[in-house]
């Protein structure tokens, strides 16, 4: 077994030592998100945790942990007798993200449920982490199959398997501690509040501490072991004191006015329903404890706040993380001043007691937009000049500054004709693991969902042959059937987006600025990966590779410049570029092309004939596509609307892209993908 990196050795990082040792000290605090760039000790913090943490005492034999002192009545290993168990070291049980179902909460053994009505069960990753911490890397990008199956067990304590009628269940009660990296995309709402605080983490910028976190980590690869036996006093140091603050725990008193404070800070911040209330309190008592003190204060309540309120004060996808600072200041200020001053004084060493306190708030990381000429546009139909009349000698000049996005507002769905199958989502259909079941076929490997009465249909013409006498079905494996079920996909939506002269006017580009915002909201709320390919004076660009994170692809657009020709066959092909890597990288993600623009084309000789042959390149791999018409005036030229021709697609206007006013869409966009 490998020696872990000791957790007292760590640099810096105060945040997210704090939250996770919070969480030993109280496993009810309900977990941590651990948020940042890569490379920042995030796996690193949430392995060496486990070494920190108190013995557990279990029965002997059992596979569910059960506690000898209270066992489950319902384990499927028991019924257990109370009484004196052996003690075993915390679990850090880690989840990986390609895992399947069977893996994380067991697999049941069909055919001897059928045939010998045995419930075979054999114990997954919910099991193994019950009394211990359940450790997901990258939980952003996990299945949202398994999203749900963690979200009920963290809500229940429990894990059912049910398949067919045969159901086994056995507790689950874990400290699920979550890393991610932002850029790879978002959680889901519903897994973000379940974790009960998040931290930020980054790089430090100090020479110094840079120079230490090399010479350590050098240190340890050199001879882990006499590394961690360097660090082995300051290890034993904490683990003690986790110890004496688990103890102290249940005398901690959180008075009527501490927690005054906290539901007036959780309605200040308009925090949705009262997990966050439970959250603060069972922090703020936690930071009480490992502070030696048996009484909450209001530094306690200021520290709980910014580790428990930041990922749920979010009001979109598309709002930065964090919390303001003075706000809060004045929320708590606000409720002390209720109480008559408060009757609480601020803790002189500060509510870690020797740990270092959580920071400023996150950075809210704003994108810097840059600052840009105003340029007038270019007139439809002639080269773009500058403000001397010549010519636009390239790309980098006639820009404009970027303007703010229009409100976004719900679109109609838009899907990818035919059946995939691709990484489970929300928009296109597919044959997936969940989901109505459409018939049955032999299974592939391990049966992960039984087509029953395909099984019994199968096995009943072979009973008198296989000597069947009594009532119970003679089942052998060739019998069994995996049921096929169809359900719904992510896609890889990829937007290319005009940002030429001809789109620049400032309320014009607000507006379509707003529509694909709308559209990448969608694209969020339905699993999906996305692109930004954008085009305009003499080429086009990728200005966001394929990502899941649709935040990226948000503060993309906000800061991207208008202006210049309007190489509309350059983006179709930068376009077709992209999607041809991507078949490579993930050949069963099916795109979606949203090409958003009014069809205007100008540079070069016959733009417009360019761009049609580059739509019918697109046409005819089988890309769907939708062109997103910006076109506006009294004079229509039409061209998008023949663009999406070439395309093999559909336009819709920026108006009609709205779902209340666009009914059939999505049945026009198949039918014209069916005629290609």
């Amino acid at each position: 077994m490998s020696t872990p990196y000791p957790f007292t050795a760590i640099v810096g990082q105060d945040d997210l030592r704090l939250g996770l040792l919070l969480n030993a000290v109280s496993p009810a605090v309900g977990g941590v998100l651990v948020r940042g760039e890569k490379g920042t000790a995030k796996s690193t913090a949430v392995r060496a945790l486990a070494a920190l943490m108190p013995e557990v005492a279990v029965v002997a034999g059992c596979r569910f942990s059960c506690d000898p002192g209270a066992p489950d009545p319902a384990c499927p290993d028991g019924p257990h007798e109370a009484g004196t168990g052996v003690s075993r070291p915390a679990r850090t049980v880690e989840l990986p993200v390609g895992a399947s179902e069977d893996r994380l909460v067991g697999a049941l053994d069909i055919e001897r449920a059928l045939s010998e009505g045995v419930k075979a069960f054999e114990p997954g990753l919910l099991a193994d982490a019950h009394r211990g911490i359940l450790y997901v890397d990258e939980v952003n990008l996990l299945h949202d199959h398994l999203v749900d199956l963690l979200l009920d067990a963290a809500a229940m304590g429990a894990s059912y398997v049910e398949r067919e009628g045969v159901s086994v269940r056995h507790a689950a009660r874990f400290l699920l501690v979550g890393t991610m990296n932002p850029e790879e995309g978002e959680l889901r709402p519903q897994l973000l509040d379940r974790f009960g605080l998040t931290v930020e983490v980054a790089a430090s910028r100090e020479t110094d501490l840079r120079v230490e976190v090399v010479r350590r980590r050098l240190a340890y690869d050199d001879d882990p072991a006499m590394f961690a036996a360097r660090w082995a006093g300051e290890e034993a140091a904490l683990r003690e004191r986790i110890v004496a603050a688990r103890a102290l725990l249940p005398r901690v008193v959180l008075g009527d006015g501490v927690l005054r404070q906290i539901a007036a800070t959780c309605a200040a911040f308009e925090v949705d329903g009262m997990r966050a209330d439970i959250v603060m309190a069972r922090t703020a008592t936690a930071l009480a404890a490992w502070a030696g003190r048996e009484e909450v204060v209001a530094d306690d309540v200021r520290q709980a706040a910014l580790l428990a309120l930041p990922h749920r004060r979010r009001r979109n996808p598309f709002d930065a993380p964090g919390l303001d600072e003075d706000k809060l200041d004045e929320a708590l200020d606000e409720a002390a001043d209720e109480q008559g001053g408060g009757d609480d004084d601020p803790d002189p060493d500060g509510p870690g007691g020797g740990v270092p306190p959580q920071g400023g708030g996150p950075d809210d990381g704003g994108t810097d937009a840059g600052g840009h000429d105003d340029a007038g546009d270019d007139a439809p139909g002639r080269e773009e000049t500058g403000s001397g009349g010549a010519p636009t000698p390239g790309g980098g000049a006639g820009e404009q500054q970027p303007v703010r996005a229009g409100e976004p507002f719900r679109t109609k769905m838009l899907s990818v004709p035919g059946l995939g199958e691709g990484a489970a989502g929300r928009r296109s259909r597919a044959r997936t693991e969940h989901g109505r079941t459409t018939g049955s076929r032999r299974p592939e490997g391990a049966l992960t969902k039984l087509h029953l009465a395909a099984t019994v249909q199968a096995a009943a013409p072979h009973q008198r042959a296989r000597g069947r006498s009594g009532r119970g079905l003679v089942v052998r494996r060739d019998d069994l059937r995996q049921a096929t079920r169809e359900g719904r996909e992510g896609n890889l939506v990829l937007f290319v987006v005009d940002a030429s002269g001809s789109m620049a006017a400032r309320q014009r580009m607000s507006a379509v600025k707003g529509a694909v915002m709308s559209l990448l909201l969608d694209a969020y709320q339905r699993r999906d990966k996305v692109g930004l390919v954008t085009f305009r004076g003499k080429d086009a660009e990728v200005a966001l590779p394929p990502t899941s994170s649709v935040d990226a692809a948000a503060a993309r657009l906000e800061s991207l410049p208008t202006g210049g020709r309007t190489p509309l066959a350059a983006g179709l092909l930068k376009a077709h570029d992209v999607l041809r890597v991507e078949r490579l990288r993930d050949p069963s993600r099916r795109p979606l092309l949203v090409v958003v623009t009014d069809g205007r084309a100008t540079g070069g000789v016959d733009p417009l004939a360019l761009a049609a042959r580059a739509g019918r390149l697109h046409a005819s791999e089988g890309t769907a596509s939708v062109v997103v018409d910006c076109e506006s005036g009294f004079v229509r030229l039409g061209l998008a609307a023949q663009l999406a021709r070439d395309l093999g697609g559909s336009a819709v206007s920026l108006d009609e892209l709205r779902a209340d006013s666009i009914a059939g869409l999505v049945k026009d966009i198949t039918a014209a993908g069916r005629a290609a």
